[in-house]
């Protein structure tokens, strides 16, 4: 079928690839019909690597994705052919001590699209587990659909945080993760978030469509202290990092309330260190998050409900047939893009 391969650094293909992927009785066969770009798909594409995951032999990309189911098997009760659908990209091995306790998440055995050696998804077809694949309500659309993945680890990081009517949070990072953060938060109840980034272009989009209820800083330009002492004079309720940047993790403590929260999301490409001590006099709790677990009804339910607007994230859309071009524009970095869709 036809895929988009990547076969090395900077090295991207559509070509035929043949995949020999079988269906088993609890499976489900998709035709994929949106794709999401995501920023470890860029990763990979300008280094063939992320950590210890690298590509060594040619890899199809993608795992934000939604599609129509073609075939179901036998025991598939829940989904029928023509059904609109949206896939959880993440499988784990049933019988581990993480899936056992409930964590499937933290599984290491588990397998995610586009993560070396697993295949991705941006590809004419998918077989996938029907447990994983979720049924789009009619108001949902197929790009909503495949914003669900990202989605989910907003909704994921604010659940962590255990979000309360009224809570007023500081999302440091207004990439995508940090961006569909923050609308978790509101939607969740958080009265007022405060987006920081050094990205004018990104915070511009978000200030445009989502102005009630999120703040947006450029802490090149404007101080954040300052800007508290009028939303959040004794700190701020949780703290959403999402950079991964040393030098926010060092210095976020400073902001959060006594007894507040600060959830990790962005991971650091080196070991961070933040104040235990100034931690520990606010008795601040610090929560970490992996992906997610259990996200996908409820993230598909906000979108669904309205509660969450995802629309105005898709900043660019790309045929799948101009799919290396998308990439090599997603490469660049543009600040006014958030999400780069592909219609397969």
């Amino acid at each position: 079928m036809k895929a988009l391969v990547l076969k090395g650094k900077n090295n991207l293909s559509v070509e035929d690839f043949a995949i020999n992927e079988q269906l088993s009785p609890t499976d489900v066969r998709i035709a994929i019909k949106k794709v999401g770009i995501c920023g470890s798909d860029i990763h990979y594409y300008l280094h063939g690597r992320i950590g210890d995951f690298i590509v060594k032999e040619p890899m199809i990309l993608g795992h934000e994705a939604s599609g129509i189911v073609i075939e179901t098997g036998p025991d598939v009760k829940h989904l029928k052919v023509g059904d609109r659908v949206c896939m959880e990209p993440g499988i784990p091995s049933l019988g581990s001590n993480a899936t056992l306790q409930g964590k499937y998440n933290l599984d290491p055995t588990v397998r995610f699209w586009a993560t070396p050696p697993v295949h991705g998804c941006m590809r004419e077809s998918v077989v996938h587990p029907a447990s994983f694949t979720f049924k789009l309500p009619d108001n949902v659309t197929l790009e909503e659909g495949a914003l669900v993945e990202p989605l989910a680890i907003g909704v994921y990081s604010a659940s962590t945080a255990t979000v309360q009517p009224g809570d007023v949070a500081i999302v440091f990072g207004a990439g995508t993760i940090g961006i569909v953060t923050a609308l978790a938060a509101v939607s969740s109840g958080c009265s007022k978030v405060i987006l920081c980034d050094i990205k004018q272009g990104k915070l511009d989009i978000i200030k445009k469509h989502f102005p009630r209820n999120i703040v947006c800083i450029n802490t090149t330009r404007e101080s954040l202290a300052e800007v508290m002492k009028d939303i959040a004079p004794e700190g701020v309720d949780i703290i959403f990092e999402a950079t991964g940047n040393p030098t926010v993790i060092a210095d976020m403590i400073k902001y959060i309330r006594p007894a507040g929260r600060a959830v990790m999301i962005g991971m650091p490409s080196e070991p961070a260190t933040y104040d235990v001590v100034a931690a520990q006099v606010k008795e601040v709790e610090i929560r970490h998050i992996f992906r997610y677990r259990n996200m996908y009804p409820r993230t598909i339910n906000m979108i669904a409900s309205e509660t969450m607007n995802v629309k105005p994230l898709i900043t660019h859309s790309y045929n799948f047939s101009d799919v290396i071009e998308a990439f090599r524009f997603a490469a660049s970095m543009p600040e006014n893009a958030i999400k780069i869709m592909i219609s397969m």
